[in-house]
C-alpha cells in the first residue's frame, strides 16, 4: 500500500484528522465551539473518497481552513510563521518528517484563499527567490511547487486547481506543474454552498480526481 499525503486548506480539513492546532472547517455534528464550522463526516470528504478507492495509506492531512500558500492572508494578515502552505512544509522538513515517513504522493490543494483574500499577485518567478517575494501569490506558488521537486524529487506531486480562481492562479498552478512535470487536475462544475463544496461536491471532487489519476 502507497502511502499519501495532503496538503490543503479548509476544503481538505476535518477536524478528527489535521494536526492539532490548525482550523478545521468540517466536522462531525455541524457548528460547535472553536474552528470546525459544518457538519460533514469524514467519509463523504473527497479526500477520503479518493484514498479509498485509491487504496492509499494517509500519512498526514496538512490542511487548515483558511490558508493560503503565499505568506500574505486575509485582513494582509502576515503568515509566513503560521498558517501559510510554505511555512507548514519548511517545518515538517526542519522536524525531519519526510526522513521518518516515507511518503509516495502528495497531493496539493491549494490557492483557493489566495485568490479570495486579496494579496497582491505578482509575477511568476522560478528563481532568486527572497522572502519578501513569498508575500505575494504567484512567486510563493513557483517556489513552493519548487521546493517540492527539489526536496523530493522521487515523489509523486498532483496539483489540484479549484474552480472560481482567478484565472492568473490557476494558470500559474498549471504552468509549474508543467515546468516540473507534476500532474494538475482542473476541477469543473463541484457543487458548493458559501464557497466550499456539499455533500455532492466532494463527491464531485473525488470522481474528477479518479478519473484523472486512474
Amino acid at each position: 500500500m502507497k502511502n499519501i499525503m495532503i496538503f490543503g486548506d479548509s476544503y481538505s480539513t476535518h477536524k478528527n484528522v489535521i494536526p492539532e492546532g490548525y482550523k478545521a472547517f468540517y466536522c462531525d455534528g455541524g457548528r460547535e465551539e472553536g474552528p470546525a464550522v459544518t457538519n460533514m463526516r469524514m467519509e463523504d470528504t473527497w479526500w477520503h473518497k479518493f484514498i479509498l478507492y485509491a487504496n492509499y495509506n494517509l500519512v498526514r492531512n496538512d490542511s487548515w481552513s483558511g490558508s493560503t500558500i503565499g505568506y500574505t492572508g486575509y485582513y494582509n494578515a502576515d503568515c509566513s510563521q503560521t498558517s501559510s502552505f510554505i511555512y507548514r512544509y519548511r517545518k515538517l522538513k526542519t522536524n525531519g518528517f519526510f526522513e521518518k515517513n516515507k511518503v509516495d504522493t502528495i497531493i496539493v490543494f491549494g490557492g483557493t484563499n489566495d485568490s479570495w483574500c486579496g494579496a497582491l499577485l505578482g509575477d511568476m518567478q522560478f528563481s532568486d527567490w527572497e522572502e519578501k517575494d513569498l508575500f505575494k501569490v504567484l512567486p510563493a506558488i513557483c517556489y513552493f511547487a519548487y521546493t517540492l521537486k527539489k526536496d523530493l524529487p522521487d515523489v509523486e506531486i498532483v496539483f489540484i486547481v479549484n474552480t472560481g480562481l482567478k484565472e492568473e492562479i490557476a494558470n500559474c498552478i498549471e504552468a509549474v506543474a508543467k515546468l516540473y512535470k507534476f500532474k494538475s487536475i482542473r476541477l469543473e462544475n463541484i457543487s458548493k454552498e458559501d464557497g466550499h463544496p456539499t455533500s455532492k461536491g466532494m463527491i464531485e471532487i473525488s470522481e474528477q480526481i479518479i478519473k484523472a489519476l486512474a
